[in-house]
């Protein structure tokens, strides 16, 4: 149970300071931002494979909560990638 609090505490501080962050960048480096954030998940993809074939847990609970992990850290990618190139279309020249 400690471990649980103490895991929780850690996610709620990451979220405020995730919030506060993101509040104070300039819109001119949103794309650049993106990017990074496409390579966080990539990340995320890696560790929600490895812990879905994690023993410590139950190995339906690993697996569901690796494939939820995998398929929302994809769909950020994906939807990353999107808003990129769709930012990035905005200063080609047109001709």
């Amino acid at each position: 149970m400690e471990l649980f609090a103490l895991s929780f505490t850690i996610f709620i501080l990451a979220l405020f300071v995730g919030v506060e962050l993101i509040n104070k960048v300039p819109p001119t480096l949103h794309t650049p931002l993106m990017s990074g954030t496409n390579a966080i998940s990539g990340i995320v993809i890696v560790g929600a494979i490895i812990s879905a074939g994690s023993t410590e847990l139950s190995p339906n609970v690993a697996g569901v909560l690796g494939f939820i992990a995998v398929t929302l850290a994809s769909i950020n990618i994906v939807a990353g990638f999107l808003v990129t190139d769709r930012m990035l279309n905005m200063f080609k020249r047109k001709g």
